[in-house]
């Protein structure tokens, strides 16, 4: 089993004397569960999963239910907390009044869902668990110093073409049509059919179709009018369907940057996927980027979907944006910090780039090539 990043903050929550509670968001078959299982392993403690409704009944906001549970466990770890929306007041209650840790994994976050989530203010901490990141792919690999270049090259390609979801990435002994199988699996079991059920969806080949446009957009902003026009939808139907993919770890939003310059201009947003094994199952296309007229949007989608997963597993404090001018002209990532410092990035698939800034703010510039990805996105 690959050791991931969330495993560290586990062990540091459960030394500490915090008894918040603990989630852990991603999207389904990222690694949570099993994160659990092996966590419930070394605890002896059961896993409460919330998919079933026995486990919920054991969650009822009853202070004599709840107490039989803290009587025989000071540390409580619950799976898709998301599929009971009542566990909010259970979860305050065990809070506010028991000394116990509880750990909850969700796919779609229960403030998506709930109304009630706003009484846990002040109760719990957030943490997640996404599609594996280059640091933690890179941390369970002992590559030595002269074969670095060749790995990175080797770790960008395939992560470029199948994705890093961990059943996918880690199986060695998959073929390359065992991968397509199993992602087209976690696409339509998982992506599509779990959401639409979660969120009750009425079109489930709307949702494919929504999800298929903005794959053959990426890198490109994306317009909502466009988007329903070519398939016959309401507008408002089309951003509810992207706003779910985005609370579930699928859709990755980035929008555009604005100053009071006249000359920024955008009001559309930019989407990436979290884990392009996913996107290009969508569209069919597993061919070697060398021979793909998407490369350019697929290395832009990989290097941001990475900023963003060491983002969250880092806890860093920054917001991400596109900025384009009238001109056309464009920033492919701003990074803005809390003390509105801004580092930019033009990101190129080739190793060859420009040294030209029209980011109107002062800033640090840098370029993501192939041949410097991995040092840049460490050092973010």
């Amino acid at each position: 089993m690959y050791s991931r990043k969330i495993e560290k903050d586990i062990d540091e929550y459960l030394a500490g004397d915090s008894h918040k509670i603990f989630f852990i968001w991603g999207p389904r078959r990222s690694g949570k569960t099993t994160v659990l299982k092996e966590l419930a392993r070394k605890l002896k403690v059961p896993i409460f999963n919330f998919d079933v409704i026995s486990d919920q009944a054991k969650f009822k906001p009853d202070r004599r239910v709840l107490q039989s549970l803290v009587k025989d466990l000071k540390v409580i770890l619950i799976d898709e907390v998301q599929s009971h929306e009542e566990s909010t007041i259970a979860l305050k209650i065990l809070y506010d009044e028991f000394d116990v840790k509880v750990i909850a994994t969700g796919s779609s976050e229960l403030r998506q869902k709930t109304a009630n989530f706003d009484s846990l203010a002040g109760r719990f901490v957030e943490n997640y668990c996404l599609p594996l990141s280059l640091q933690e792919i890179s941390s369970n690999n002992q590559v030595a110093t002269y074969d670095q270049d060749e790995f990175a090259s080797n770790l960008a390609t395939n992560t470029q073409i199948f994705g890093s979801y961990p059943e996918v990435y880690t199986n060695n002994d998959q073929s390359e049509k065992e991968k397509v199988n199993l992602l087209q699996n976690v696409l339509d079991t998982y992506v599509l059919k779990d959401v639409i059920n979660i969120y009750n969806l009425k079109d489930a080949k709307l949702a494919k179709d929504i999800l298929t446009k903005i794959a053959l957009q990426v890198g490109s902003e994306v317009s909502l009018r466009e988007i329903a026009n070519s398939l016959g939808a309401n507008v408002s139907t089309v951003s509810n369907y992207i706003e779910i993919f985005v609370k579930n770890y699928i859709l990755l939003p980035l929008p555009s940057f604005k100053t009071n310059l006249r000359r920024a201009v955008s009001e559309n947003r930019k989407y990436y996927f979290y884990d392009l094994g996913i996107r290009n199952v969508l569209i069919r296309d597993f061919r070697p980027l060398e021979f793909r007229p998407d490369r350019g949007g697929v290395w832009e989608n990989f290097i941001i979907s990475e900023f963003e997963k060491k983002r969250r597993n880092d806890g860093l404090q920054l917001s991400f944006y596109f900025y384009r001018e009238y001109s056309g002209q464009e920033v492919d990532l701003v990074v803005e910090d809390y003390h509105k410092t801004y580092r930019c990035y033009e990101i190129k698939a080739s190793n060859r780039s420009s040294h030209k800034s029209v980011f109107p703010i002062i800033h640090q510039l840098t370029h993501i090539v192939p041949d410097n990805y991995f040092a840049k996105i460490s050092s973010l």
